[in-house]
Parts: structure tokens; sequence; C-alpha cells
């Protein structure tokens, strides 16, 4: 038996590969950063074949350290920033333009235009989503408006579209020559062009949008084998996929409805099991497929996404140079003892749950000629704890469920100080379990699971292990005013752009 899973996770700033063994324990991994693309305020892209590239290497890299090669590997799994859109030529390979990334807001005309008829929830109870700049959908629409050949290759039937993690097994299993053209549920999900219900591509909200249905990739299962790779990888099947957060979730194990994770990246995103059913939020969330192995019944979720979390500290970096590496940020924030009445709101592109604003903008609120770097980062870091706590508050609010614990993930959490201001400020544990790697592990555990390296998922509960553990220590009338001071920032920084 094969004593390897491989998981590819192509994130927002970076490309990984990481080797698992059958314990669930992490025996390699390379990463590669790719360019961040800023053309104009608003916008923001990828280079796909930048990030094609990127994953060869890896993937030969996590090899090369762990001294094996592909036939030492049961399959691949894939986890994917979603929402990401890239659209390109069937014949040719090549993208019609860079990749719209899910942060980029130059649909907001577009979305403002659908919600004329119908409003913003115009396809939710479709879809589970909201009109937004977020998805996918608005993004190949803007596409097909604007880049002058996209139509003529449309009607040719020779214009593909996909997440990332589309583009990337359409390239391992060929490209050109009969790579597979394919998603997974929870991909589909983000498009708001997937009926939640039938797991297949709305026909009404493409006709609405324009778009072409030959253009979309087939919806599968998130665990399953979808083809075997070419070249370089020959023989080595592709057997999962999942959306980074949905890979998260999966990764914690959080497979009973009520577990609830908190990935802290580069944005923040919460996510909730709701069961087999689909639960149409009230209260500002998305409802999203969380995962679906093979043939059994899908999981839904109900998603809270923060755009900006470890994207602030980068920006305090790059921006502002107050720090030089993103983890002298803690160093920085415990240089006082508390904020100092600053609160950071950081809707650089609007704000997402629960408020769904795409006019907010980012605001420091409370300055004073006392405040010091230190209580900016502070500030800063305290920002995502305050930002999960609503998303979190509207959960309960949703399924009548009070949280009990949260289960943390993502480059942040290794943060103590915001680790403990997190538990502070919900009043429950936070746990951080020992493999913090959990998007990867994730689609490791799909991909395992379709090849049969993994029995089922009682068999992967027992690979989580609780790493640390803070609880809370704040005075509930502490608690209470910061979050009433949090709220006064959030309202200020609505209906800041006029158009």
């Amino acid at each position: 038996m094969k004593k390897f899973i491989a998981a590819l996770d192509q994130g927002t700033t970076s490309t990984r590969c990481i080797l698992f063994n059958h314990m669930g324990e992490i025996v390699s991994n390379d990463q590669k950063e790719h360019l961040q693309i800023y053309p104009q305020p608003g916008w923001v892209e990828h280079d796909p074949l930048e990030i094609w590239r990127n994953t060869l290497k890896v993937i030969c890299g996590a090899l090369s350290q762990a001294d094996l090669v592909v036939d030492d590997l049961a399959g691949l799994g894939i986890t994917n920033q979603r929402e990401t859109s890239v659209v390109w030529s069937k014949s040719t390979g090549n993208p019609l333009c860079n990749a719209i990334v899910w942060q980029d807001t130059r649909t907001d005309q577009i979305c403002r235009e659908l919600g004329l008829e119908g409003g913003q929830d115009r396809f939710r109870s479709t879809t589970g989503l909201p009109l937004s700049t977020y998805f996918s959908g608005p993004k190949i629409k803007w596409i097909l408006e604007n880049i002058p050949e996209a139509n003529t290759l449309a009607d040719q039937g020779d214009l593909l579209f996909g997440n990332i993690d589309t583009w990337l097994i359409w390239n391992l299993t060929g490209g050109v020559n009969g790579g597979c053209h394919v998603t997974d549920v929870t991909n589909a999900s983000r498009t708001m062009l997937m009926d939640l219900r039938t797991l297949d591509w709305d026909p009404d909200i493409l006709r609405v949008l324009g778009i072409p249905h030959q253009m979309l990739p087939n919806i599968h299962s998130s665990s399953e084998i979808y083809g075997e790779a070419v070249s370089l990888f020959g023989g080595l099947p592709i057997s999962g996929i999942l959306g980074d957060q949905q890979a998260a979730l999966f990764g914690q194990t959080c497979f009973d409805p009520g577990d609830v994770k908190n990935t802290y990246g580069t944005g923040c995103f919460l996510l909730l099991n709701s069961g087999t059913k689909p639960t149409i939020s009230t209260h500002g969330l998305l409802t999203t497929l969380g995962y679906k192995i093979g043939t059994q019944d899908p999981v839904y979720a109900l998603e809270g996404s923060v755009a900006i979390a470890g994207a602030l500290i980068q920006w305090l970096r790059d921006n502002l140079g107050i720090i030089k590496t993103s983890s002298e940020v803690e160093e920085l924030a415990r240089r006082v003892e508390d904020n100092g009445g600053v609160y950071f709101v950081p809707a650089f592109s609007g704000l997402y749950a629960p408020y769904w604003q795409t006019d907010a903008r980012g605001v420091i609120a409370g300055l004073t000629l006392f405040i010091t770097k230190s209580h900016i980062a502070r500030a800063a870091l305290e920002a995502t704890a305050f930002q999960t706590k609503e998303i979190l508050e509207a959960m309960e609010k949703d399924t009548k469920i009070n949280l009990k614990s949260l289960k943390v993930d993502g480059g942040m959490v290794k943060n103590n100080l915001l680790m403990q201001f997190q538990a502070d400020l919900l009043n429950v544990p936070v746990i951080r379990p020992q493999i913090t790697e959990t998007t990867a592990l994730g689609a490791a555990f799909a991909a395992g699971l379709a090849v049969g390296f993994w029995k089922d998922l009682n068999a992967l509960r027992d690979y989580w292990k609780e790493g640390q553990t803070w609880t809370p220590d704040m005075s509930e009338g502490v608690r209470q005013k910061h979050f009433h001071l949090w709220k006064k920032a959030v309202k200020r920084s609505f209906n800041w752009l006029d158009e």
C-alpha cells in the first residue's frame, strides 16, 4: 500500500504542496509566493500561468524534500482560494486575462444593476448567496463584457471558466490534450450560479448573467477520482477537491451539525456545519456546501467571511512600514496594555458578513496624541477578533445553537495575543490543533477517502489532536465596552463611497 497523500494548497498569496503520512502527519512541505497585481483601486489580480508554474515546482519540491517519487503517492487533493476566476481558451490553454481575485471589487456596478430587480437577495433562495463582488458569477460576466475576444471564443465553444481548482486540474490532466474540466460542489457553490438543492448550474441565473453553460465545468463531489495527472506526475490520481475554507472545516473534523471552525488567513472565514439540509440565513451569513463525500448526501454549512484579516498585518508591514515582518506584530502590540481606545475597521474593499456593505471603507477611530504604533498594531490584531465575534453572534441567531468552543487554524493562530483576546471576547475556549495546516489536511483527507487510503470519517477523527487551548480571562463589563466601541467604529465606515 502506498504510504503518502499529497495536498496542493493554492492560496491567495502562495501555492504549497504538503505530503502527509497515514497518521495525518506532515512529511514535507514546499511553498512559493506569487505576485499580487493591483492595476487600479479595487482591482486585485493574479497571473494564472505563474500559479500553474508554481504548482509544478512545489509538487516537485515536496517530493524531493522527502526523497519520494510520484509512485509513492496514493492520490492528490486540491484546495484553493475560492471565487478567484480564470477564463481561458480551450484550444490554446491561454488565459484571456489575469485571474480576477475574490477580493476584487470591479463588479460592484454589475451587482448593483442585478439588484435593481429583487434586491441584494435576488438569488439567495437558490444559491444561498447575496449579490456581491465576492463571487465568481459577476466576474465571468465582467470578462464577457470587457475582454474583446471573450464572446467570440464563447460562441465558438472555445471558452472555459474555472476557479483555481478547475484551472489546475485541467492543466494537470492534459490541458489542451483532453484535460478534465471539473470542479466540486464547494467551489461551485461560491460562483452564485449553482442551485444548492440540485447541485447543478441554474439555467435562469446563467441566462440573467449572460453566461454560456458550455464554458462551465462539470460539478462533482469533493472526494472521488476525477482523472489522472499526466507528464511529470503521470498516473497520479487527482481524488479530492475542496474550496479552502471547506477544506479547513473538513480538516478540523467538523463532521457534526453545530461544529464550527475559524481560519485566520488573508481573510477570516468561519464555517458552521449545518447538516444535510441548507439553512438560509436571515442574519447576513452565506449558505454554502460544506463537503460531499462520493455518493453520500451533501453536508451544508453557514459561513461568515471577513475580507481583511492577515492582510491587515501585511498592510502594516508593506504600506506603513511599522513592522518588517508579519511575525513582529505581536511583540509590537504587547508593548502596550490595551488598544488605548483605538478601533481599526479594515473595510478596504467593503465589509463582508454580516453587513455586506460594498460602499464601506477602512476607518481608524479613537485616535488621540497618546496613540503610538503599538496601539495601532494592537487594534489591527483585535479587528480580526471583533469581526469573528460579530459573525458568531449571527450564527447563533440563525441556528439557535450556542457556541461552546471555537476550533481555529491558519497563519494567524500562531499569535498568542490574538488567540487570548479572541477567547476573552467570545467568552468560550479557543482551541488550536496540533496540526494547524488544516486546509491542506482537509484536501488530503478528501483525496485519501476516495482512494481507500483512509476508511471513513470516523477514522479521520482519530488524527485530529488538540494542541493548545486559550480560556477566557476578561470581565463581562470590559467585554461589553470593547464591543460597543467596535460597533460605533464600524458604523463610521458605512456609506463612504457616494457611488
